[in-house]
């Protein structure tokens, strides 16, 4: 049963905002330019397309492209403070009530509902080269419960997730290459984001501190490198976050995760190619005992992109390996052998009529532990990585996870008109080994004798752009249990399980 408790700071601190921004008038305008940028790199003038995902990530410049991705919310206060146009500042709200009946965690009892707040603002400052940037995040819930399990994927309140300074120069010596170096927090987005990513749908964001060099040659290729500790999102457990303790975030000095990532744009046949590797030293602090993962994970993906009339596809190969504790007890200090991959592929086809269908077949695979008493680890880590592009919302849901996961699908994207967007997403899960658990549910049958069949994921989707400014969301899950979520020690009971979401995205 839900207990609604009505933060008065939560209400207060959107309340303002909200009251801030709604001075914003109706109006369109370019994305930022920076006039003295060269013009063999000057972003073309953008039209608004649809709404961006995240304030920062799409409407601040790009250090060595130019202007974002999308132009200006039709609602801005860049234009109604009469900002500089060396200043930038964005605003973003969003609220989400959502609600799941049945449960599939071990012991779980019953349903839940919570209403996840996010309120973003994101401020930089450009100066020639140099730019100084900072991100305030206040992600928090509303009716949550002891039973409902909430954890720091939920809730980040009130702290910064990214204050760096920046260095770029869009043509080094006349070279035609571009140099760009970021130093302080900041998020990462790499790739497919399978295993480095900025977080979409999730109310709180991942965030490193460290640096980051990126090098490109434009339309040909471009090399990222960084070096970084992860953010350790505080408080920690479930009880503190229902007290509505609040502690800043703070760097893990103990854990360093870096690594190299190459993109080749139109390799051959406008095919796309990437080649990667990452490395995740982490160490025990004060607060946290970890199971001391100490990895390294090279990966390669190739793909096509979707064009109307035409094939797309996309794979995908990781490797993983190095060593790891079984567990996260301070006394344990016992590593185990390393070794994991993933491998995925899709393949799709968009037709040129009405409404723009596309289809696509869909497949994953990522290595479980094949026994749990070997002294062996074979679990695939997909590290920071998102997941809810492809196995369905997170949240209060999170089914499905990149490990131990045997995954064919299907999905179909519709477009109805350029501001609608439609969704049909269909697979069917199997443990890639039964003797290991699922995901992060805590079902685990060591004997292997209930199977590995867990079952199918019917998922739904819409999404509506009233204008660049605000756009809403909704979405249905159902998750039929087969034999493994039904039979699995410590199962909940056999009730399939339905999740249900509606949002509201606001943004200035």
């Amino acid at each position: 049963m839900m207990k609604i408790n009505l933060h008065t700071n939560a209400v207060i601190n959107h309340a303002c905002i909200l009251l801030v921004a709604s001075g914003a008038y109706f109006g369109t305008s370019n994305a930022f330019a920076d006039d003295k940028k060269p013009k063999a790199t000057e972003a073309p003038a953008v039209s608004y397309t649809r709404p961006p995902f995240a304030a920062f990530s799409s409407q601040m410049q790009d250090g060595l492209l130019g202007g974002g991705k999308y132009a200006k919310p039709v609602w801005n206060l860049h234009d109604t403070l009469k900002l500089p146009d060396w200043l930038s500042l964005s605003i973003e709200q969003r609220t989400r009530y959502e609600t799941m009946d049945g449960r599939f965690n071990a012991n779980a009892k019953g349903g839940d509902q919570q209403i996840p707040l996010q309120l973003d603002v994101a401020l930089e400052a450009r100066w020639g080269q140099w730019r100084l940037g900072g991100e305030f995040l206040d992600a928090r819930q509303l009716g949550a419960d002891s039973g409902s399990g909430v954890n720091n994927t939920h809730v980040d309140m009130a702290d910064f997730i990214q204050g760096y300074i920046a260095w770029a120069n869009q043509n080094v010596n006349y070279s035609g290459l571009g140099l760009e170096v970021v130093a302080g927090r900041q998020t990462l987005n790499l790739g497919s984001r399978r295993l480095v990513a900025r977080n979409v749908f999730r109310n709180t964001i991942n965030s490193f501190t460290g640096g980051k060099l990126r090098i490109t040659d434009y339309s040909h290729w471009q090399f990222t490198g960084f070096v970084t500790m992860p953010v350790l999102r505080d408080p920690l457990t479930s009880a503190e976050i229902l007290s509505d303790v609040d502690r800043f975030d703070e760097e893990d000095s103990h854990t360093l995760f870096s690594g190299g990532f190459f993109e080749w744009n139109n390799l051959a046949w406008n095919i796309n190619s990437e080649l990667y590797l990452y490395h995740l030293d982490e160490g025990d602090n004060p607060d946290i005992q970890t199971r001391n993962r100490r990895y390294f994970t090279p990966g390669g993906r190739l793909f096509l992109k979707p064009t109307k009339g035409k094939f797309d596809f996309q794979v995908e190969s990781i490797g993983q390996f190095g060593t790891v504790r079984a567990t996260t007890n301070a006394k344990d200090g016992k590593n185990l052998d390393h070794e994991a991959w993933m491998q995925h592929i899709d393949i799709g086809y968009t037709f040129e009529m009405p409404w723009t269908p596309r289809f696509a077949f869909e497949y994953d695979y990522a290595s479980g532990d094949k026994n749990p008493n070997d002294g062996k680890d074979q679990r695939f880590d997909t590290l920071y990585g998102a997941r809810r592009f492809e196995y369905g919302p997170t949240g209060i849901y999170g089914a499905f996870a990149r490990t131990n996961v045997n995954t064919p699908g299907y999905r179909i994207n519709l477009a109805p008109r350029k501001d609608v967007q439609l969704m049909l997403s269909h697979r069917a899960f199997w443990l890639a080994e039964s003797k290991d658990s699922w995901g992060g549910t805590g079902l685990q049958d060591k004997t292997g004798s209930s199977g590995s069949y867990i079952g199918q994921q019917l998922e739904l989707s819409a999404r509506y752009d009233f204008n660049s400014s605000l756009n809403f969301e909704t979405g249905w899950t159902h998750l039929f249990k087969g034999e493994f979520a039904k039979n699995a020690p410590s199962a909940p009971n056999g009730q399939d399980v339905d999740y249900f979401f509606v949002q509201s995205l606001l943004r200035f």
